[in-house]
């Protein structure tokens, strides 16, 4: 298999990633072969997965916009995965020309994009790390230079806790992150669900089965089991819904069925 040149070196192109399977969703570049097979046997059972994956960006900005609006100007992504067009970083300093914004993944090849694209610009960095260890998060130079903790910050976890097993308990980092942040800090998040697809959950076993196969299993929370997550917040209106319904910037009845798949919510910290 041939190496793109803007592959790192450390990274084994043989085995599909969770950060390119988006990015082929999304329409990116940055994927191999082995990431489109595994993202078109996932559209075998559910073919709206790119709808799903667009409506997720849609609401990230959104809920970006609206942050910037609560006078909030930094932001910690985690799982942010391959920077594609309308990034945080981008979405965040149109609104607010000086705000902070780092990124946060454990795929090499996430971290070694996002380093390529946010070379030279100011107030943006990546950082290698696992959600799973948050006091590594917290803890690593390039947060401390950019994120001032006794300051309000939006928290993103957009499509990563689902990739996230009880078993590694996903409820304490969110907490242990929570716990960090000043108060009027904000936690956007959005969360796969087998309720709002627009298919039995028989046929999007299928789906969840690929991920499984490729060691990156995908885990289907309730919509309780999604609002355990903002212990802790006030949830600000419409609260836990589908994207689509999250402050819409157009009529949601226009939306594709697919984009309400899942919920979305944006928390704040009292």
């Amino acid at each position: 298999m041939e190496r793109p040149a803007w592959a790192p070196r450390n990274i084994d192109i043989s085995v599909p990633s969770v950060s390119r399977i988006y990015d082929f969703y999304l329409g990116g570049s940055h994927n191999f072969e082995v990431d489109r097979e595994a993202a078109r046997k996932a559209m075998e059972f559910l073919p709206g997965l790119p709808k799903i994956m667009q409506a997720n960006r849609a609401f990230m900005r959104r809920a970006v916009r609206f942050a910037v609006a609560e006078g909030i100007t930094q932001f910690l992504d985690i799982g942010s995965g391959i920077p594609t067009f309308g990034n945080v970083h981008e979405v965040a300093q149109e609104a607010s020309p000086g705000a902070h914004v780092v990124y946060v993944d454990h795929d090499p090849v996430a971290v070694a994009h996002s380093q390529a694209v946010l070379k030279g610009k100011t107030g943006t960095d990546v950082v290698a790390a696992d959600f799973r260890k948050p006091q590594e998060i917290l803890a690593a130079s390039q947060v401390r230079r950019l994120i001032d903790l006794n300051r309000p910050v939006a928290l993103l976890l957009v499509a990563i806790l689902h990739f996230v097993e009880d078993t590694d308990d996903p409820y304490e980092a969110v907490a242990e992150l929570r716990d960090a942040l000043a108060p009027g800090s904000l936690l956007i998040l959005t969360h796969a669900s087998y309720e709002g697809i627009p298919l039995p959950p028989e046929q999007t076993e299928g789906t969840v089965g690929v991920y499984k196969d490729i060691r990156n299993p995908l885990i289907m929370r309730s919509r309780d089991e999604i609002a355990r997550f903002f212990e802790g917040y006030d949830m600000v209106e419409p609260g836990l819904v589908a994207m689509p319904h999250w402050r819409p910037d157009t009529a949601p009845e226009d939306e594709d069925p697919y984009a309400f798949s899942g919920f979305a919510g944006v928390g704040r910290t009292a």
